[in-house]
């Protein structure tokens, strides 16, 4: 078979024009939805999309709502990073923010069905950011990612609101058996749970209970309470060198 590789490069630019479309000023955003409009009925001829364009009338009535996330979401970065001076500098410099709404972006297409739409857009990001969030994984308002290099998050898993993520986090599958496409394969994050660098979280009935702390390189397999604190213990010996 054939396939139309240079969608991927068409995709990238749609994604972060669209992002960008999102924050314009009103007749200047009106201009720019009009073209990605256009654009998206162009490529989704190759991808097969049926009713495109009220596929896209669907998408395009969720973009303020979507703006509003995200703008959430980078109130969360300013508010919970203490190395961070602005809203600004959230919204120029910071990986974990534009990886949340490139997500929020690509989520939309995913419950339209539009599925290799959605994951060239997460892969987009995932390229410039190295966080992986799947296209697939539903996630609550004011969401934050520090640092974020190396965070995976499966197409199942959810997050709810006010969680804080850091740097290597997986919530993945504990089996990658095709049987299981269909089933929920990843964690359930409840609200306000703070899960540290390097954690992994595998399983679809996994549920890390509300206002949980989940320390740095922890290996979870099984829920965990309301109000938890896990650690990982490892003897560390500091001698003199002689």
């Amino acid at each position: 078979m054939i396939f139309n590789l240079r969608l991927k490069e068409e995709v990238a630019v749609f994604t972060k024009d669209l992002f960008y479309a999102l924050f314009e000023k009103e007749e200047k955003q009106k201009e720019e939805l009009k073209y990605l409009k256009a654009v998206f009925l162009n490529f989704s001829k190759a991808l097969s999309v049926k009713d495109s364009e009220a596929v896209w009338n669907t998408f395009s009535d969720k973009l303020s709502l979507i703006k509003k996330n995200i703008e959430l979401d980078a109130k969360a970065a300013k508010d919970n990073d203490p190395a961070c001076k602005s809203l600004e500098e959230v919204y120029l410099a910071y990986p974990g923010f534009h990886a949340i709404a490139v997500h929020r972006l690509s989520h939309e297409f995913y419950k339209l069905d539009l599925y290799i739409l959605s994951r060239m857009m997460s892969e987009y990001i995932h390229g410039i950011t190295g966080i992986d969030i799947h296209a697939g994984a539903t996630i609550g308002d004011s969401f934050f990612i520090d640092h974020g290099t190396g965070v995976v998050i499966g197409e199942t898993a959810i997050i709810k609101s006010k969680v804080k993520i850091y740097q290597g986090v997986t919530l993945g599958g504990i089996q990658v058996k095709k049987s299981l496409a269909s089933t929920k394969r990843h964690p359930t994050i409840e609200d306000n749970v703070t899960i540290y660098a390097n954690a992994t979280i595998l399983g679809g009935d996994i549920v890390i209970g509300a206002n949980s702390i989940i320390g740095a390189n922890v290996w979870i397999t099984e829920s965990v309470p309301a109000n938890s604190l896990v650690t990982y213990q490892s003897e560390i010996k500091i001698k003199t060198r002689k």
